[in-house]
């Protein structure tokens, strides 16, 4: 069917990139890289004003949602600009809490909804560890028909983007829900965990390639401009392809999202696998075509390239993604 952003949801999303522009967004990288979470949790704050993480939570409350196109122009915007904290987490605990119900959802839900609350979590399925879990004031966990809030996050761990903290919480802590709905509430949350990747992916590989042409655009060899040449313009056409094939698959499953349609599982998956390996292509075409500088710690670059992998694979990799989308 056809589909078309709307004024309002392209104004909220050049909004954002105004709002991540004036941030500058590679300082607080490499602030929360290194442990000083206060510039993170104030742009969080900011995002949050913005109504970024009140997508995912109803209207009871707090928030204004579930709104999933919406929250896909927010994370492309996010992901553009490489926004640190547990973002795609923090919005698929407010979709595990939203179906879950009850005392916890009510504790929790307003504080994600206003940015008070930063939230990572774990699911059966995806793998132990919870990213950022040590910037997180929760960490939520599901287990069978059981939702518990981890005592302690646990030991971080280096990942290949050094901003983007890996842990194992803690076992243990006493369930905060339990109950037949807590199953269908964590499918929904791993859903919207990977389609926020899939968006955080979109946005990354969108900006590695801006990157990438203005660049070859000023170097030059053999007195010409390194984009001139034939197998450059070739390298970046596909680069380019492989996002724009992605933007379809991604809106349309925020759109089987937004209806709650019995596919929308695989219409995840399979934007998720579309997204994340086009925005892992534009990371590889990336560092060839800028060369060693590519590697340079200096470049603010370096940060993207290294985000570009972890988020093709969290939360489904590829091949995992395939898998889902194969079985409909």
């Amino acid at each position: 069917m056809p589909f078309l952003l709307t004024a309002e949801q392209r104004e909220f999303g050049r909004s954002l990139d105004a709002l991540l522009t004036a941030a500058d967004t590679p300082a607080v990288l490499r602030a929360w890289a290194a442990g000083d979470r206060g510039p993170g949790r104030a742009l969080w704050g900011r995002l949050a004003d913005s109504g970024v993480f009140a997508l995912a939570v109803p209207e009871a409350y707090g928030g204004v949602g579930p709104l999933p196109v919406e929250a896909a122009v927010a994370c492309v915007e996010l992901g553009r600009h490489a926004v640190p904290g547990p973002v795609a987490e923090t919005l698929a605990a407010g979709a595990l809490l939203a179906g879950t119900g009850g005392p916890v959802a009510e504790e929790w839900l307003p504080g994600i909804a206003s940015g008070a609350a930063v939230v990572s979590l774990t699911l059966e399925g995806y793998g132990p560890y919870a990213a950022d879990a040590d910037a997180a004031d929760a960490v939520f966990t599901v287990t069978g028909d059981e939702l518990r809030l981890a005592p302690a996050p646990g030991k971080p761990m280096a990942s290949a983007d050094p901003a983007r903290r890996l842990s194992r919480p803690e076992p243990g802590g006493a369930p905060v829900a339990k109950g037949r709905a807590i199953r269908p509430a964590a499918r929904a949350a791993g859903d919207w965990a990977a389609f926020a990747t899939a968006a955080l992916a979109l946005g990354c590989g969108e900006e590695l390639l801006r990157a990438t042409v203005a660049y070859v655009k000023q170097r030059t060899q053999f007195g010409v401009p390194v984009g001139s040449f034939q197998a450059v313009k070739h390298r970046l056409a596909d680069t380019l392809l492989g996002l724009e094939f992605a933007r379809p698959l991604l809106y349309g499953a925020a759109v089987e999202l937004a209806g709650g349609s019995p596919g929308a599982g695989a219409a995840v998956a399979a934007a998720k696998v579309s997204a994340g390996e086009a925005g892992y292509a534009a990371a590889r075409t990336a560092l060839q075509l800028h060369g060693a500088i590519g590697y340079t710690e200096e470049l603010d670059l370096a940060w993207w390239l290294r985000r570009a992998r972890p988020l093709r694979d969290a939360w489904g990799t590829p091949s995992v993604c395939r898998a889902r989308v194969l079985a409909g």
